[in-house]
C-alpha cells in the first residue's frame, strides 16, 4: 500500500509520497466551500507505486529535463548519464524523480525527506526535500549536495502536474523561449510568440507548448475563473518550462535553475558548479488563491 504522508492546515491539504520520487500525491485548496485541487491529484484508490507522471509533482535533480544523448563535458572529461525513460533517447529529469526517498520527520504541517546517492554515476550526490504549511501557502525547500569526487554542473527545479489546461489562465512574465528542433532539445532563443507572451492572463496555447522560458521574474499565477480558485508560484529561479499538450486534462508549468540541455550550452546557463562538499538550494512557494 502506497505510504502517504499528510499535511493538513485551515487553508491547505498536500498528501506527500516518499516512495515514488519524494513528490506530492495531491494539493488541495480549502478556503471554498469544498475542496478544490491546485495540482492534478493520483487517484485516491491507485493500487501499488504509481509512476511519477501520475502524481501533482516531483523533485527536478541533479538536473532538469532532457540532456542530449552524448551527455555533456566538463573539466576535459565526456560524461554520459544513462537514459532513464522507455523510448526517450534523452536521459531526462535526473534520476531524484525515480527513488524512494527516505522520512526523516513529519508533523502536522510538515515534512523532511532525504535521499542519498553516493553511487550514483556521474552525479553522486545527497539531498534533502521539506515540505511545509505556512498560511495559505505550501513551501517546498530542495537542496542539494555534490558527494562527488570533482567538480560537476548541478541543476534543481520542480515539476507540477496542473488541472483543466482549457479553464486555466497563465501570467508568467518571461522575455524569450528556447525553440526546440526535432530531438526536443533547444536550437535556438527567440522573442515570444504572441500565443506564448503571459505578461497578461491569457489562455494556454490551442496548438501546445513544449518550451523553456527564460527571463522570468519568478513570480506566476494560473487561475480558473470557473472554479474560482487560483495558484499563485514564487520561487528564486529564472527559467520556467511550460508544457502543454493539446488536447490533453493537463499542463506542467516547471519553475527550473536553467535551460533544457544547459550542460551542452555556452557557460552551462543557469546551473551551479558545485566543489566536492558544496551545497545548491532552492525555494518554491505555491499558494494558493480564491478568485
Amino acid at each position: 500500500m502506497l505510504h502517504r504522508l499528510l499535511l493538513e492546515s485551515d487553508r491547505l491539504r498536500a498528501e506527500v509520497v516518499p516512495e515514488v520520487g519524494g513528490g506530492l500525491a495531491r494539493l488541495d485548496w480549502l478556503g471554498g466551500s469544498a475542496p478544490a485541487p491546485l495540482l492534478r491529484a493520483l487517484a485516491p484508490d491507485a493500487q501499488g507505486l504509481p509512476l511519477p507522471s501520475q502524481l501533482a509533482c516531483f523533485p527536478l535533480l541533479p538536473w532538469s529535463n532532457r540532456m542530449a544523448p552524448t551527455g555533456f563535458e566538463f573539466g576535459d572529461r565526456r560524461h554520459v548519464p544513462t537514459p532513464n525513460r522507455a523510448g526517450e533517447p534523452c536521459p531526462i529529469h535526473g534520476d531524484g524523480w525515480q527513488q524512494a526517498w527516505a522520512v526523516e520527520s513529519h508533523t502536522l504541517d510538515a515534512a523532511l525527506l532525504r535521499l542519498e546517492r553516493f553511487d550514483a554515476a556521474p552525479f553522486a550526490y545527497d539531498a534533502t526535500l521539506r515540505y511545509a504549511l505556512e498560511g495559505d501557502a505550501l513551501v517546498v525547500e530542495l537542496a542539494v549536495r555534490n558527494a562527488g569526487a570533482g567538480a560537476l554542473p548541478f541543476g534543481l527545479g520542480l515539476h507540477p502536474w496542473l488541472p483543466d489546461p482549457q479553464g486555466a489562465r497563465l501570467r508568467a512574465r518571461a522575455t524569450q523561449v528556447w525553440l526546440s528542433g526535432p530531438d526536443k532539445l533547444p536550437s535556438m532563443r527567440s522573442l515570444l510568440p504572441p500565443d506564448w507572451n503571459f505578461i497578461d492572463d491569457a489562455r494556454l496555447p490551442p496548438d501546445g507548448v513544449d518550451n523553456v522560458f527564460e527571463g522570468w521574474d519568478g513570480q506566476a499565477h494560473i487561475g480558473w475563473p470557473a472554479r474560482g480558485v487560483g495558484l499563485a508560484i514564487e520561487t528564486n529561479m529564472d527559467y520556467f518550462i511550460l508544457y502543454a499538450p493539446p488536447g490533453r486534462d493537463f499542463f506542467c508549468f516547471e519553475p527550473v535553475d536553467h535551460p533544457i540541455n544547459a550542460h551542452n550550452l555556452p557557460g552551462y546557463p543557469g546551473l551551479s558548479i558545485l566543489a566536492p562538499g558544496a551545497s545548491l538550494r532552492r525555494r518554491v512557494v505555491f499558494r494558493g488563491t480564491a478568485l
